[in-house]
């Protein structure tokens, strides 16, 4: 299996190179987006997303407490509008969203077709609020394979977005002199998959060649009086040979005070990320202290822009906002463990 030489200006390449074991006493989330262009790189594209609420006893009993599932597919070339949407549990109104591009303005249309959704925290809004940022990130696929498209208008639009389009980084650096976006050259992909534990994720298909992934996870637990918060986030992407490769990955640690659901510490460690200039962007994590899990979707999204966020970091950031409801989730399975 073959490899392009690593960029000179390439980012840190420290993946994880396993799943920490479920802690009793815990809730763990599991989600993936699988990208997928089974019609060649060029073709539709297929997202198969799936995920599962699991809850661990303190004895060690397992419950899976919710599952949920999106599959669509998306005209990439032609707007990234979405022809075709199937999600379980279903919900009135979810058909509408066919026709609706997977890019700026599709939360919004999430919200107004299941008003009320992101507020209870479900496995099904975390799946369809990921849908244009795991469409979005397909595209290194296409790249990856060699397609390579003109970037200077790209350039101009997305300058100081976050640390990895800083003015004077690597990308803008690369478009300037060539006129692409230089190719990311990750390491390989350790597996996150446990042998020992066939609970540690849900369901997951081998990945394909020329597929992207994005996998999450969120563990909560308590300890003594404070609710201890762990999340993990990777993208990764198969090559034609099958070498699975990792762009970017974070790690979060996090803490909030059960009483008023506010976060008392927040730390983001950097596993792989793209370009040089990215770590920089890790030290944003630290401004969620003080500021409370509700709401923070769209708190992370108003008010973390610019050169020291990024916007992958920014998505794990925001996925936080279904903490109280993982921690009422923890609560409910610890009195049924108990009944």
């Amino acid at each position: 299996m073959s490899s392009r030489p690593l960029h000179p200006r390439h980012g840190p390449h420290d993946p994880a190179t396993a799943t920490p074991p479920r802690r009793p006493g815990s809730i763990r989330r599991t989600t993936t987006h699988d990208s997928l262009r089974p019609d060649g790189l060029l073709g539709p594209l297929v997202v198969v997303a799936r995920g599962r609420d699991l809850h661990t006893g303190v004895r060690g009993a397992t419950r899976v407490l919710s599952t949920a599932s999106v599959d669509a597919r998306i005209d990439y070339v032609g707007g990234r509008s979405v022809t075709a949407l199937s999600v379980a549990p279903t919900a009135q109104g979810l058909d509408t969203l066919i026709g609706v591009a997977a890019s700026s303005g599709f939360r919004q249309a999430l919200d107004e077709v299941l008003p009320g959704e992101r507020g209870t925290g479900s496995l099904r809004y975390q799946l369809l609020d990921d849908l244009p940022t795991a469409a979005l990130v397909s595209g290194f696929a296409v790249v990856a394979a060699g397609v390579r498209v003109p970037s200077k208008h790209l350039g101009a639009q997305n300058e100081d977005l976050c640390a990895g389009w800083a003015t004077g980084g690597t990308i803008m650096l690369g478009i300037e002199q060539d006129g692409f976006v230089p190719v990311v050259t990750g390491p390989p992909a350790p597996t996150l998959l446990s042998p020992d534990d066939d609970l540690a994720w849900h369901d997951i298909a081998p990945p394909s060649p020329h597929g992207m992934r994005r996998w999450r996870r969120i563990d909560v637990w308590r300890e003594l009086d404070v609710v201890q918060i762990e999340c993990f986030f990777r993208d990764s992407h198969v090559n034609t040979d099958g070498l699975e490769t990792v762009v970017h990955e974070y790690a979060v640690g996090a803490a909030v005070d059960p009483s008023t659901m506010r976060f008392t510490k927040c730390e983001a460690a950097v596993g792989v990320l793209p370009w040089m200039e990215c770590p920089g962007a890790a030290a944003s994590a630290g401004r969620l202290v003080g500021a409370p899990a509700s709401g923070l979707r769209q708190w992370v999204r108003e008010t973390f822009v610019g050169p020291p966020t990024c916007t992958h970091l920014n998505d794990t950031l925001r996925a936080m906002e279904d903490v109280p409801v993982l921690v009422a989730a923890l609560a409910e399975g610890d009195r049924h463990e108990n009944a």
